[in-house]
């Protein structure tokens, strides 16, 4: 395999890799943080949760949004179940499909941050009412 593919000991800058233009999927356990990077990422995903809100995170990935294949919820599952995955989101009929919507959220999640956008408009209101319940509490120290 000399000259082909990388082996990453320890901590590996996931996000930087997930926007590489040579990744096509992502397979995750559908932790928050790895399904948030996974759409921003714009990548479609093979998903296998193995506790807690994962399994609502797939099931959002798989039926929701439609960005995501299933390789079951099993502890172990066989090499067949994920081949069959990775087969169905990297070729199938829906797998263009898939990417594109992926893009398209990856696009929608983007714009959300940047000025302007909801969720950098929802963090600026949430700093000025709590500016504003500060202001309002030193004016009631002062009072008493």
């Amino acid at each position: 395999m000399e000259g082909k593919g990388l082996v990453i000991r320890g901590w590996a800058p996931q996000v930087l890799i997930l926007d590489h233009e040579a990744v096509g999927g992502f397979m995750t356990h559908c932790g928050w943080n790895s399904t948030l990077e996974g759409v921003c990422s714009g990548v479609p995903m093979v998903t296998w949760p193995q506790h807690a809100d994962q399994f609502y995170n797939e099931k959002l990935m798989t039926q929701v949004l439609k960005i995501g294949v299933s390789v079951g919820t099993q502890k172990w599952v066989k090499r067949e179940a994920i081949e069959k995955a990775v087969k169905e989101m990297m070729s199938a009929e829906r797998a263009e499909e898939m990417r594109n919507t992926a893009r398209a959220l990856a696009q929608a999640a983007k714009k959300a941050v940047e000025k302007e956008g909801s969720s950098f408009s929802d963090l600026d209101a949430l700093i000025e009412q709590l500016i504003s319940c500060c202001n309002q509490n030193m004016k009631t120290q002062k009072a008493i």
